[in-house]
């Protein structure tokens, strides 16, 4: 069962989507307000949005959010508008459930996962401790670099990780030649990212430009891309990361929303570089959001900030992440994932990563009960939040939650 925890998240002007169940209610599309959850099925079956054109009978009775999210923006609107209106009022009997007495299941049906490398922040960061040069790549400043990740090992917050095997270059040895070696992760990190979910689709060979691509963004959901180091850095050359990624990314159970968002827009980023016309953005001014996050670990009980960020420093937005990944002729699908890469700051104490804050394993990181230690180690927690604006503006994303078990 789901904690009780950040229910000041979740006020009238959130109104976020999720998947809920419990031995009272069968699998369906739920929200939430404080710490009620409400289960839109059966308020459909109620007939509570009767008067929201297009919406299709039994949208709700879903085991994901996918159907909905596909529909189009206006009738999207029109149910949370409709929802803003009733749950200040007596809602049907057996509509709700406190949030301790419901299961949250993953939000939406991934057919696909692509993580950016949108912050540069963090491209100079890690650059500096892997490298000791923080020149960006190439073609960081003309478009947002990515790769595509492995859908089916994205889980809902809470469920657990377990550390992976792979091939890692044991550089301990004195050889000239370095050997490679088989074995569980000695270096496993977590990146603070912000998962952006496709809605209405983007039709094969069709594209989208940047300006118009809020209409193919359901919402936004907070994003843990689980990485293996050792892994990364014996695999990473020449193709980009596989094993050291694909065992394990965890999403937080309520997406966000546009419209949520709108009090909170926030100038993007300013590019210096021409970029390709379908890259520009006419409304630069409110093409990010100010959305704070935080990374806190932790061990034996004890919980101690490493970051904190803010999605509005990153150099390139969700939508230019949609619309350079649709530029190719891709199609981009209903519950598609996208996300930004490690959310970075330049001041101290706004890293997104383990590997940026001990120097590329170079350093060891204090804990709040006295431990040092490098990487994560089995039985850590780690816990990421988000809000958009100030605390207490009532539109938050909960908490992603992943504790770190020991390899098989």
């Amino acid at each position: 069962m789901t904690s009780p925890a950040y229910s000041n998240h979740f006020s009238l002007a959130n109104i976020p989507f999720g998947v809920a169940s419990s031995p009272k209610h069968a699998t369906q599309c739920v929200t939430r307000l404080e710490n009620t959850v409400v289960f839109l099925g059966v308020l459909q079956q109620e007939n509570i949005f009767k008067n929201v054109p297009g919406l299709p009978n039994d949208v709700f009775n879903q085991a994901t959010l996918n159907n909905f999210a596909a529909l189009d923006k206006s009738i999207q609107r029109g149910v949370r508008a409709i929802l803003q209106v009733v749950l200040t009022k007596e809602l049907p009997l057996g509509s709700t459930e406190n949030i301790s007495a419901v299961s949250l299941h993953l939000p939406v049906a991934v057919g696909g996962f692509t993580d950016f490398s949108c912050s540069l922040h963090h491209v100079r960061n890690a650059g500096r401790a892997i490298l000791n040069d923080e020149t960006p790549p190439r073609g960081f400043f003309n478009f947002p670099i990515g790769y595509n990740g492995r859908a089916s090992t994205i889980v809902v917050s809470g469920t657990p990780i377990v550390r992976p095997k792979g091939h890692t270059i044991d550089r301990s040895a004195t050889t000239e030649q370095k050997p490679i070696l088989f074995g569980p992760s000695k270096a496993m990190d977590y990146e603070l990212e912000v998962g952006v979910i496709v809605g209405k689709p983007v039709p094969l060979e069709k594209g989208v430009n940047a300006k118009d691509a809020d209409e193919h963004i359901f919402g936004l959901v907070i994003l843990n891309d689980w990485s293996a180091r050792d892994i990364q850095g014996c695999e990473m050359v020449p193709l980009g990361p596989l094993n050291s990624k694909a065992f394990g990314t965890s999403i937080s159970p309520w997406v966000v929303t546009l419209d949520a968002l709108q009090s909170f827009k926030s100038p993007g980023p300013t590019h210096d570089t021409q970029l390709a016309c379908h890259l520009e953005d006419v409304a630069v001014a409110e093409s990010s959001y100010d959305i704070g996050l935080k990374v806190e670990l932790v061990t034996d009980g004890q919980a101690t900030t490493l970051s904190r960020s803010n999605f509005r420093d990153l150099h390139w937005s969700g939508r230019q992440m949609v619309a350079h990944l649709a530029s190719s002729g891709a199609d981009l699908r209903t519950g598609d994932i996208l996300g930004t890469g490690t959310v970075s700051g330049s001041e101290k104490g706004s890293c997104g990563c383990l590997l940026e804050i001990n120097s590329g394993g170079k350093e060891l990181v204090p804990f709040a009960n006295g431990l040092q230690r490098v990487f994560l180690e089995d039985g850590d927690i780690v816990q990421m939040t988000a809000v958009a604006g100030k605390d207490g503006s009532g539109v938050g994303f909960g908490e992603c939650v992943g504790k770190l078990l020991p390899a098989l």
